[in-house]
């Protein structure tokens, strides 16, 4: 997947896509959240995912079914990655330090990702 960002109304609109696979426009619609935004302003954004290879549609007479052309899983890597190399330095040591220190993890927490970790040396 190229490095692609997400304005914030497009994560909106791409959480609705992950969650429904395949969804109608008026489906988007009453997905969205309170307050709706136009038909338009909606259509804009899948065009413009669309132009990013993000979004793809069927057609059925009239109607478009859009689907998700990226997996929510596969976009969220890229992001962690992107994030890491720009605040991080590519060190993902750097990263975890970071994070142990600086999230108050209760020590089960901590405990949960030693034993992550420690299943991922083992396999």
């Amino acid at each position: 997947m190229k490095d692609i960002k997400l304005t914030d109304a497009e994560k909106v609109l791409m959480e609705i896509l992950w969650e429904n696979k395949n969804i109608f426009m008026k489906d988007i619609l009453e997905a969205y959240p309170d307050p709706k935004p136009a038909a338009t302003t909606i259509a804009t954004l899948l065009k413009r995912m669309q132009n990013k290879d993000l979004v793809g549609y069927t057609l059925y007479g009239n109607s478009r079914e859009y689907y998700p052309k990226v997996e929510k899983g596969e976009y969220f890597k890229e992001e962690m990655t992107s994030m890491i190399d720009r605040f991080f330095n590519s060190s993902v040591t750097q990263f975890a330090s970071f994070f142990t220190s600086n999230s108050k993890l209760t020590q089960k927490q901590l405990k949960e990702l030693r034993d992550i970790i420690d299943k991922q040396i083992k396999e």
